[in-house]
């Protein structure tokens, strides 16, 4: 009795193994090269916040003879909204904030002195702007909760001010002669004062890593329209190009 027993729960067992291997649903070693089964994906649809800071660097690049190229150091702080779309793709869109701070120095001959003496006049810049970058992003699972993402999309700067603290070491007559040309030496805003343009469309690619929660994340921002609101020349222009890395935390 015993050994029937023992004969059909044999038969059983041999009965499912191979339904699962008809089925090709076998359990294989994760390295077994005859493995054909995907792994399963758990891909969240849904809408996650987060909040970003990090550093940004803007270069203000020029064609012109009348106004000098400029890079700007600063920060930036803000907010996003990922909606995440099927078959990995998701759409991030944000608002930021940022601080920069840029020097740009400017020597002259003396026109008053015999010998070559030099004198200078230095541009302090300080930049405040809001930015609203929207995103389209592809996101890679790599390993557990570690992923990989790249990213392109426009990106909107819009200047709220743009103050140049101007600080001349030059002699009265050299102060005159600038002065006749259109220069400016004391404080002043160029958004306000309307040299410039305030507003900057950019387009910009990059990419990062997001663990659990965490993201690190780096991109560049090339600058699409010309910033010069009077060109002294036709073929005057300026473009603000920007690159940034941020440390993005999830809520």
């Amino acid at each position: 009795m015993l050994f029937c027993s023992m004969l059909i729960m044999a038969g059983n067992i041999y009965g499912q193994e191979k339904s699962i291997r008809d089925a090709g649903l076998e359990q294989r070693d994760f390295f077994d090269p005859t493995r054909t089964e995907k792994p399963v994906e758990n891909y969240q649809f849904g809408i996650t916040y987060r909040i970003e800071g990090g550093y940004t660097q803007d270069h203000q690049r020029m064609t012109s003879d009348t106004i000098s190229a400029l890079f700007l150091h600063g920060a930036r702080i803000g907010a996003q909204i990922e909606m995440f779309l099927p078959k990995h793709f998701s759409v991030n869109v944000g608002l930021l904030y940022s601080v920069l701070y840029g020097l740009s120095s400017q020597h002259y001959h003396s026109v008053s002195s015999a010998t070559v003496q030099k004198e200078v006049v230095n541009n302090h810049i300080v930049e405040h702007a809001l930015t609203i970058p929207v995103r389209v992003q592809y996101n890679i699972p790599l390993w557990k909760q570690l992923s990989m993402h790249f990213y392109a999309g426009p990106q909107l700067m819009i200047g709220l001010a743009q103050t140049d603290y101007v600080k001349a070491d030059i002699s009265d007559e050299t102060r005159a002669w600038l002065a006749a040309q259109g220069k400016r030496l004391g404080t002043y805003d160029k958004y306000a004062a309307g040299e410039l343009f305030r507003t900057n469309v950019q387009f910009g690619l990059g990419g990062g890593f997001t663990w659990d929660v965490y993201r690190l994340e780096a991109g560049y921002d090339f600058g699409l329209n010309n910033l010069i609101k009077k060109p002294t020349y036709s073929r005057d222009r300026m473009a603000e190009w920007q690159w940034h890395v941020s440390f993005v935390y999830a809520l």
